[in-house]
């Protein structure tokens, strides 16, 4: 049992996976610092500098080991978070003491971190799209053909597919992966710049040697896997984070349109979320199967999609060169924009690989619209049958007024029936029945299905065939 005596963020009890926490931990990031340093002392000895493999190897051995004790007592003291670090590193590390940090700033080991952080974490986040994207194909093609009522300002309309209207969800999710790949590959370490970016203390540090300063920042680089900007002032532009936090943003509108599409065909009762065995659905109502799942997501959408405004101040408040009026905004707003989109995103995989579809609710539904749809169609059948199309055009206002006022009053929609009793129109049960053939009014839906899955989502998956279901945990 955990403290109950103080605030814990629902993020890390009720929200995103251990995986995603665990890339925005204390442990994560100290050690980054720690492997950022090891990487510092190995470049500079490479290019010359006189730091020895003892001290290398000293500084190796205690990279996982920190001593936090040492680090708080001394921030404490010291109010500096990475000097207080440097000092419990030294008293671990006494003979490399000397050579921690040589060169270099706060934000060599701060905003290396950062990137390497958010590199990591969108990793995370697209092996969950990837994943959450199978699913929604699956489902797209499974019910690509089945006929269903379709809506425009909730108001029934033009009848579409369950498939179609999937990969109207899907397309989006699409999107928000492109633009995650896009993003991810721009994203740059800050290196070695130094305190305004001129990478002024590396040129004293190697006495004026230009390009032992480049190579210094080629062999970061090259360590970590992640190119360094070309320029910077003392920290990277702070429009990385605000580019890394819109595209969860994206996410956050995805899952918010998708959610909210399936508590309104839960209201039809048409398809909703998985319900478990057990799960009570209201404290007060037993029969109650509310859609607590697409809630909670849509809930967690909202508040990444604002989280987005955050780095966007910060990115245009930043003075000349450096403020540090940055520093506790980003400590919370990138680490809860990452653990939002993760927890979203475990809710969507669970939500949409149960989804429930039912069939005659949906047919029920479609059948209660269709005659109205059809009536064109009736009217141009029974013209060619002869009929008068001003009289028959009359005739059918007349009868769908009726009609419609007897659904809204309760009643069945019994427009074909009035039809089929009218001998103007000269139309028989069986023509009726294949006139109000509701695979006669879903267009190309089935054909949108398949050609989107067939030429978009399955060549963007096959780029993706190393990323394993088996392999991301989810746990709701």
């Amino acid at each position: 049992m955990e403290n109950t005596d103080c605030y814990v963020s629902p993020f890390s009890q009720r929200y995103a996976s251990k995986e995603m926490q665990y890339l925005h931990s204390q442990d994560f990031k100290f050690t980054t610092w720690r492997k950022l340093w090891v990487m510092l002392a190995e470049s500079e000895k490479q290019l010359g500098l006189p730091i020895s493999d003892e001290q290398i190897a000293e500084m190796r051995q205690h990279v996982s080991d920190i001593n936090y004790e040492d680090a708080i007592r001394r921030e404490h003291e010291i109010r500096h978070d990475v000097m207080s670090h440097i000092y419990a590193y030294g008293l671990q590390c006494p003979k490399a003491a000397g050579i921690i940090h040589l060169g270099a700033t706060s934000c060599y080991v701060g905003d290396n971190t950062d990137i390497i952080i958010m590199k990591k974490s969108l990793e995370l986040i697209r092996d969950k799209l990837v994943r959450l994207i199978r699913i929604l194909a699956d489902f797209a093609r499974k019910h690509k053909s089945l006929p269903t009522l379709a809506y425009t300002h909730f108001q029934p309309a033009q009848p579409t597919t369950v498939g179609k209207r999937a990969v109207l969800w899907l397309d989006q999710f699409v999107s928000d992966l492109q633009d995650l790949e896009y993003v991810s590959d721009s994203l740059r370490l800050l290196g070695c710049k130094g305190t305004t970016g001129t990478q002024a203390s590396f040129l004293a540090l190697f006495e004026g040697d230009k390009e032992k300063v480049r190579k210094l920042e080629k062999l970061i680089a090259q360590k970590v896997g992640i190119p360094c900007c070309p320029v910077s002032g003392q920290t990277y532009s702070r429009k990385y984070d605000s580019r890394v936090i819109n595209v969860l943003s994206g996410i956050g509108q995805s899952a918010h349109k998708l959610s909210n599409d399936l508590r309104l065909l839960q209201h039809l009762k048409e398809i909703e979320e998985p319900f478990e065995k057990d799960q009570v659905g209201s404290s007060a109502m037993p029969y109650k199967r509310n859609p607590m799942r697409c809630e909670r997501i849509a809930a967690l959408s909202r508040y990444l999609i604002t989280d987005s405004l955050n780095p966007a101040l910060t990115a245009s408040e930043q003075w000349l060169e450096r403020t540090l009026d940055d520093s506790a905004n980003r400590r919370i707003a990138i680490a809860e924009g990452f653990l939002a989109a993760d927890g979203i995103l475990n809710l969507l995989i669970n939500v949409c690989d149960g989804l429930v579809v039912y069939p005659a609710m949906i047919e029920a539904h479609l059948q209660k619209e269709l005659p109205f749809m059809a009536s064109e169609n009736i009217m141009m059948r029974a013209v060619k049958a002869g009929g008068n199309r001003q009289k028959l055009h009359e005739k059918l206002r007349v009868y769908s007024q009726s009609a419609g006022q007897k659904v809204k009053s309760g009643g069945d929609n019994d427009l074909l029936e009035r039809i089929e009793n009218d001998s103007d129109f000269h139309l028989n049960r069986e023509e009726m029945k294949d006139i109000t053939d509701p695979a006669a009014y879903i267009g190309l839906a089935a054909d949108q299905v398949e050609e989107y899955l067939n030429n978009t989502v399955e060549p963007l998956l096959a780029g993706y065939r190393d990323i394993s279901d088996e392999s991301i945990a989810i746990e709701v």
